[in-house]
């Protein structure tokens, strides 16, 4: 069991930067990918980007490929998103998320960090 903790969100203008981070605490007992997510009231929670945490492809959504950046720090057990050029329609819920296994999809969240881009 892995607890992660948000934080970043915060309000920008447009074509802006924020970092988000998410703090991992505990140890699971095998971690298979990292990702973020975000979510916006009355839609679906959208894929943002993804890692596999024993290396490989990045994966980010078409909407934000480019723009935002998915990264780790292994001393600080803490993942980011980098985020610029940010336009309005990032404006969301932010949340990271842990999968342990091939098989077991995102299985651990965080509580999300709201972030809000302003025109």
């Amino acid at each position: 069991q892995v607890q992660l903790v948000e934080s970043g969100g915060g309000l920008v203008q447009a074509g802006g930067s924020l970092r988000l981070s998410c703090a991992a605490s505990g140890r699971p007992f095998s971690l298979y990918a990292m990702g973020w997510f975000r979510q916006v009231p009355g839609k679906e929670r959208e894929f943002v980007a993804q890692f596999p945490w024993s290396g490989g492809k990045t994966y980010y959504s078409d909407a934000v490929k480019g723009r935002f950046t998915i990264s780790r720090d292994n001393a600080k057990n803490t993942v980011y998103l980098q985020m610029n050029s940010l336009k309005p329609e990032d404006t969301a819920v932010y949340s990271c998320a842990a999968s342990s296994s091939s098989g077991s999809g995102f299985d651990n969240w965080g509580q999300g960090t709201q972030v809000t881009v302003s025109s």
